[in-house]
């Protein structure tokens, strides 16, 4: 079954998010949603899960899913948002409770930040399988870029989050906590197992040189034949050197702060305090 893709791409940060919709019928998933922030003033903005929450409403899908390729350090999900409006359960991968672990000490969150994922509606591990009106869905664990990172194969589609970028731009960093070059390498090999003609739907586009527009499909045999980074039978060995030596010269995320505070939530914010006011934290030297 090849399911309909319609992607939302947010130019703030670069995300592509994706309604996927059963062909035979009106239920649909959403992946990735994004939530505007404004770091310099600390406030939120729904523009962009509107329009997502519009597109649905405009086609009277049913919302079955709010999935989550990971945790991700570069913007906020509106995952909680949208349900509110259209519904949905929200799911991630099961190692979210490694992410929880990690990140709760690194903010300081005491014991009543539960670290065990409940937060989230479902946690998925490798082999579970989710349906999106008639149609399957099956889920692989492709940690590296962080522990939970998953992929969801959906018909002839995989949605890839940031484990892969489009071919002319490469493949995800892995120095965050957890990160590792090896073991992503691994998991871009369980993706490109995949039939040649699967389509792959990416996380993120920069525009890689000399391409003037953004990007985000593209298929398995073309990541196979082109990828800058594991195209063409590039050894793990190669990769590693590769992926270490360049992790080594990039800045954090500019939203790292406070998309893990709030998306290791499901996309919930902070409790507030005795005023209601919301506070995210800042680690000094810890990233």
């Amino acid at each position: 079954m090849s399911p309909e893709v319609f992607a939302f791409f947010d130019e703030a940060t670069n995300t592509i998010s994706y309604v996927v919709k059963d062909p035979a019928g009106v239920s649909c998933a959403v992946i990735d949603s994004v939530l505007d922030f404004d770091y310099a003033s600390g406030r939120t903005d729904t523009r962009s899960a509107d329009a997502i929450i519009a597109f649905i409403r405009q086609h009277d899908l049913k919302v079955e899913w709010l999935l989550e390729s990971h945790v991700h350090a570069d913007h906020l999900s509106a995952a909680p948002y949208i349900q509110d409006a259209v519904g949905g359960k929200i799911g991630i991968g099961d190692n979210i409770r490694v992410v929880q672990d990690t990140f709760g000490k690194v903010f300081n969150e005491g014991t009543e930040f539960q670290r065990d994922g409940s937060q989230f509606d479902r946690l998925f591990v490798d082999g579970d399988s989710l349906h999106i009106g008639q149609m399957r869905g099956d889920v692989m664990h492709t940690p590296g870029h962080t522990p939970a990172c998953l992929t969801y194969v959906i018909g002839d589609a995989a949605f890839v989050g940031d484990t892969l970028f489009m071919p002319d731009f490469g493949t995800a960093r892995c120095d965050f906590p957890g990160g590792s070059s090896e073991t992503l390498y691994n998991s871009i090999q369980k993706i490109l197992s995949l039939p040649d003609e699967t389509r792959i739907f990416v996380g993120h586009d920069y525009k890689a040189p000399g391409r003037d527009d953004y990007a985000w499909e593209t298929t398995v045999g073309a990541q196979k034949a082109a990828n800058i980074h594991v195209g063409a039978g590039t050894s793990k060995d190669a990769f590693v050197s590769m992926r270490d030596s360049r992790d080594a010269t990039l800045a954090m995320p500019r939203l790292i702060i406070p998309s893990l505070q709030i998306n290791m939530r499901a996309g919930q914010m902070p409790e507030p305090d005795e005023k209601g006011d919301v506070f995210l934290k800042v680690p000094i030297n810890k990233l």
